[in-house]
Parts: C-alpha cells; structure tokens; sequence
C-alpha cells in the first residue's frame, strides 16, 4: 500500500518534474513506500508514447503557430470527455494502479487524467481523493478544471484567480506554489551569487539552451564575443550543438563553463545572477525557487505564455528573443553595479516557495474526498 498515487506525463518537463518532487518530498516526510509514480501513457503503450513524445518537441519547437492553433481546440473542443475510449489502455493501466497500490489519494501533474478520474469514480473504481497539481502559469487550459476533481494545487495567486474564473470553487484551490526540488528548502537555501555592488565582481550568467530555439548558437556567440561575464551554458544531449559552442569559446579569458547534460541546474540557478531560458514551466518554477532572474528567449504559445506573464506582470526580468536583446537586458540588470538585478531578486522574493513540495504533500493527507456524483 502506498499512500500516495502521482501521475505524470512526459509531454513538457513541468509534469514530470512536479511529480517527481512531490515523490521525493513524500518519502522525506513519510518514509519510503510513502509513495508511487506513473506515466500512464509510457506504461499503457511505450512505443506510441516515444513516437508520441517526438512529435511533441517537433511540433512546439519547429511548428510553434500549428501547437497553438491546436492548443487553443483541445482548450474549447469536448474531445474529453466524449472519446475516452481512445485511451482504453491507459484506463486500464489507472484501475491496476489504483488496486495494486490502494493508495490514501490520488495526485496528477497532467490534465487529462482528471477526465479518466471521473469515469472511474463514477464506476465506482476510485474511492480515494483525486487532486490535481496545476503545472502551468495564469494560461490555463480548460482540460485542467473541467472534470470533477477534489482540489486543485496552483503555483501563485495569479493562476489561482485564472482557476477560479473557469468555474472552479475557490474553495477547492490551493495556492501552495509550484513543488520544486528540496533541494530549494535545504542546502540552496544559503546559496547566492556574488555581491554585484563588490568592485570586482563578475555577472554570472546560465544559458540552458535548447537547440529548438531560433538564434540559440548566435546568443551564445554574442555572449562569448561581447562580455567578461562568467558564462555557464547548459546544452543537454546535443553533442553537435555542444561542439560548436565549444569552438567558439575556445580560448576566451573570462570563466566559461561548457556542460553537456546536467542534474546540477537547482545548484547552478542559485548561484548565478540570472539564467537564460526558454518559459518552461520547470525552469521557470526553478528560477523563483533559486530568486535567479530570467531572461525568456523563447515561449512556446499556450502553456508557457501564462510563466512568463507571470514574470512580466510582477516585473521581473525580461523578453529578449535576439542575441543584441538578450545582450540589451542583462547589461541593463548588471549596469549602475546591479540596481536593476537587485530589484528583480528582491520582487522575487515573494514569490518562491521552496518548501511548497513538502506543503502539498502535508496538505494531501487531511483534505477530504468530495462526494461521488451520479453517473
């Protein structure tokens, strides 16, 4: 038995990463056996899945008008509830759970598996609390508040307002941040870049760079070329991209730090005045948790406008789709020995929630269940 069940789904990081911090906060909080994950689509069909999961990052990466024509259909269309039956396999896969593990509750970080929730409720096949964790920011997506659901977990007072004026009851809506790695809550909680009002101090700048973003290699050129910033460029599993970006930087002066893929980006967002990313909903949640200002080169249209509204609306880093822009907004953040970088960290402030895994975990065991609905 373990007492609590997570869904998760490998279409965005967000998902994946909220539901593998809330694991890691149960069996802290609870012991290990505390806790079981899924992907319910990887288990139901992997091969699908993988073909799946490909599309995807084609899609939003290569196709971005396309993903946001379709994103906005799936956010008005009745596609869910009426044509569950195409996800059969992963219905059943949700039942084999639900009796193997008998979990306290049920946690998803996916929408769609609220409408599955719903149907099995009413056939009498989950009697458990069903929660969901809302991974995205202020543009939510109607698939998120449609089915029946005993709460919702939002990351800031903004989504929550956006949750509630979808017809949810504020009541059942519980701003308790986005769960972020305990790294946030423990040893990063003492960590901080250089004071920037030190002569002599260097901006330290990260670069997570996806090699779907237009103008990826020519931002890390212009930053190489023109600053004596310390530079740290994250590049995943791209070993082209990374052997480009290599030659580049070969023999330049300043600190210049090359990774291929990394486990280390909580450590290398608390120590670096800003980072450099796409509007994901991980790194994004990961850059507040860290109080690391963010400059957004790219947001995928739908589920990533909402993260980096989030940040436009509190005043905090910038817009910068070019490298002259990029350029642009961090020497006006490092400029006049850092005021405007200063008051990007200070408005952050308010924002993070580094021990907002272990908050919902807490609050997950004394929620009740809502009632069963006719079928």
């Amino acid at each position: 038995m373990s007492g609590l069940l997570i869904l998760t789904a490998g279409f965005g990081e967000g998902h994946n990463a909220a539901a593998r911090n809330l694991a890691a906060a149960s069996q802290l909080l609870h012991g290990p056996g505390s806790v079981h994950s899924a992907d319910l689509f990887a288990e139901a069909s992997p091969r699908l899945n993988a073909v799946s999961r490909k599309a995807y990052l084609k899609v939003i990466n290569k196709l971005p008008r396309l993903w946001s024509s379709f994103y906005a259909w799936v956010d008005r269309s009745q596609v869910f509830p009426r044509h569950l039956w195409f996800l059969h396999r992963e219905m059943a896969v949700f039942g084999r759970l639900l009796r193997e593990h008998s979990p306290e509750c049920v946690c998803s970080t996916y929408p769609v598996y609220g409408f599955m929730a719903d149907r099995l409720r009413r056939r009498g096949l989950l009697t458990v609390p069903f929660h969901n964790v809302v991974t995205d920011s202020i543009s939510i997506n109607s698939l998120w508040t449609r089915p029946a659901c005993d709460s919702w977990f939002v990351p800031n007072p903004e989504t929550a307002r956006a949750v509630a004026a979808l017809g949810v009851d504020p009541a059942r809506i519980h701003d308790f941040g986005f769960p972020v790695q305990p790294f946030f809550s423990g040893e990063g909680r003492d960590l901080s870049p250089p004071d920037l009002s030190q002569p002599g101090r260097r901006p330290r700048v990260l670069y997570i760079l996806n090699s779907g973003v237009a103008l990826a290699e020519d931002t890390a050129a212009a930053l190489l070329r023109g600053t004596d910033w310390e530079l740290t460029f994250a590049v995943g599993r791209d070993e082209g991209l990374f052997r480009r970006i290599a030659r580049v930087a070969a023999g330049r002066a300043a600190p210049t730090t090359l990774l291929r893929w990394t486990d280390q980006i909580p450590l290398l967002l608390s120590t670096h005045h800003a980072v450099i990313s796409k509007a994901g909903g991980a790194t994004t949640q990961e850059a507040i948790a860290a109080r690391c200002p963010m400059i957004v080169n790219q947001i995928v249209p739908g589920q990533e406008e909402g993260n980096y509204e989030l940040l436009r609306q509190r005043g905090i880093g910038a817009l910068a789709r070019t490298p002259e822009e990029v350029l642009a907004a961090l020497q006006g953040a490092f400029g006049n020995r850092g005021a405007q970088w200063c008051q990007w960290r200070q408005r952050l402030e308010s924002l993070a929630r580094p021990r907002s895994a272990f908050e919902i975990c807490r609050q997950l065991k004394g929620l009740p269940q809502m009632e069963a609905q006719a079928t």
